[in-house]
């Protein structure tokens, strides 16, 4: 199984949050992606433990991060 996380940013409250995973009862938060991602270096075996579904002891993922930025042209 190959685990996907995707996070996105949170304009309002400055957080980057889980959108969408395939990681059951993943729910988190973090003001920076790196933060984010070393929260699911550990959540991410722990959850799929919970779920009795940590077959591994190293689980790899994908993490897409999702930001909507607006580029502007230089004149």
């Amino acid at each position: 199984v190959q685990y996907e996380i995707r996070v996105k940013w949170d304009e309002e409250a400055r957080v980057w949050y889980v959108d969408e995973t395939n990681v059951p009862g993943l729910v988190t938060e973090a003001e920076t992606v790196e933060a984010m991602l070393a929260k699911l270096e550990v959540m991410v075996p722990e959850m799929l433990d919970e779920n009795g579904l940590l077959h591994e002891a190293d689980v790899p993922f994908n993490l897409l991060v999702h930001r909507h930025a607006v580029a502007h042209r230089s004149t």
